[in-house]
C-alpha cells in the first residue's frame, strides 16, 4: 500500500482549552523551565570548578544535568509559547523531530540513572576496587553507550511513526508529539506498530528498573555490615539517586509500559518527567549531597571575592 500524507502539520489540543488556566500555567511553567536551565547550569558549573570530574559520580551527574536541559528544552519552550497562542500548531518535520528528542534525551537519562546506580553498587559493595573497575576509560565508554543506546532507541520510534500514513485528522490530545497521541491520527491499523513501540520502551524501562532495584537492594543490605558514618555517608548520596528514579520512572512505567493506548491524565503524568524531574534533580542532589554543596560554597566565595576586588 503506497503511503499517503496529506498532513503538513499537527495542532496541540495542549494542557487546557481555558484561557484563565492557560495564563497562570504560562507563568508557573516559565518559573520551572527558568529553574531547570539556571539549576541544571550550576550543577555543570560547580562540578567542573570543583574539579570533581575525578569521581565517577560526579562525572556522571555533570551528564545527567545536561540531558535533563537538553530534554526539558525539547518540549518546554514549545508548550510555553503555546500556552499563549491561539494557535498550537507543529510541522509534520517538526512532531518528528521532537518525537525523536523526547526518546532519544528520555532513554538516555534511563541509562544515565542506571549506570550511576551500578557506580554507587561499586563504590558501596566493592570499595577496593572501586577506581579500577570505576576508572576513567571505563566511565567514558559507559557514558558513549548510554547516548548510543537512547539513538539507537529514539530511531527505531521514529523509523515506526514515519512510514505510517497520515490524512487527517491532524489535532493531538496532548502538549507535544508523542508515539502513542500520534499513532491515533494515523490512518491505518496500528496495531502492531503500537506493540512494537509498546515492547521497545518496556522493555528499557522495566529491565533499567529492574536493575536499580537490585542495585540499591544489594546496597541498602550492605550497609547493615558498614559503621554508622558510614551508613549515613552512603544512604545520603543514595536516597538522593532512589528519589529521582522513584519520580522519574514512575510516571515513565505509567505512559510506556501499557498497550497502545491514551488516557486524559497523560498529559499531566508527562510533566513528571518532562518538567518536574529536571527541574528537581538539582535541587534533590544539591541538599542531600555534602560535597557538592562544599563546592558550591567555594564557587559562590570565589565569586564575591572576584565582586570585592572588582570595587
Amino acid at each position: 500500500m503506497e503511503k499517503i500524507n496529506n498532513v503538513t502539520e499537527f495542532i496541540f489540543l495542549g494542557l487546557s482549552q481555558n484561557r484563565e488556566i492557560e495564563e497562570v500555567c504560562f507563568v508557573v511553567f516559565s518559573f520551572f523551565y527558568t529553574a531547570i536551565l539556571l539549576g541544571n547550569l550550576l550543577i555543570m558549573l560547580t562540578v567542573y570548578t570543583g574539579n570533581l570530574f575525578k569521581s565517577p559520580m560526579y562525572f556522571f551527574l555533570n551528564s545527567l544535568s545536561f540531558v535533563d536541559i537538553c530534554y526539558s528544552s525539547v518540549t518546554a519552550p514549545k508548550m510555553i509559547n503555546d500556552l499563549l497562542a491561539k494557535s498550537k500548531t507543529i510541522s509534520y518535520v517538526g512532531c518528528m523531530l521532537q518525537l525523536f528528542g523526547v526518546h532519544f534525551f528520555g532513554c538516555t537519562e534511563i541509562f544515565i540513572l542506571t549506570v550511576m546506580a551500578y557506580d554507587r553498587y561499586v563504590a558501596i559493595c566493592k570499595p577496593l576496587h572501586y577506581m579500577t573497575i570505576m576508572d576513567r576509560n571505563r566511565c567514558h565508554k559507559m557514558l558513549l553507550g548510554t547516548w548510543i543506546g537512547g539513538f539507537l532507541h529514539s530511531l527505531i520510534q521514529v523509523a515506526l511513526v514515519v512510514q505510517l500514513p497520515f490524512c487527517g485528522p491532524s489535532e493531538i490530545d496532548h502538549y507535544f508529539c508523542d508515539v502513542h497521541p500520534v499513532l491515533k491520527l494515523a490512518c491505518t491499523d496500528t496495531y502492531v506498530v503500537g506493540v512494537v513501540v509498546t515492547a521497545n520502551s518496556g522493555v528499557i524501562t522495566l529491565v533499567s528498573f529492574v536493575i536499580l532495584l537490585f542495585s540499591y537492594t544489594v546496597i541498602l543490605i550492605t550497609l547493615r555490615e558498614q559503621s554508622a558514618e558510614g551508613r549515613r555517608k552512603a544512604l545520603s548520596t543514595c536516597g538522593s539517586h532512589i528519589a529521582v528514579v522513584i519520580i522519574f520512572f514512575g510516571p515513565c512505567t505509567f505512559m510506556y509500559m501499557r498497550p497502545n493506548a491514551t488516557f486524559t491524565e497523560d498529559k499531566l503524568v508527562s510533566l513528571f518527567y518532562t518538567i518536574i524531574t529536571p527541574m528537581l534533580n538539582p535541587l534533590i542532589y544539591t541538599l542531600r549531597n555534602t560535597e557538592v554543596k562544599n563546592a558550591m560554597k567555594k564557587l559562590l566565595g570565589r565569586k564575591h571575592f572576584w565582586e570585592a576586588n572588582g570595587k
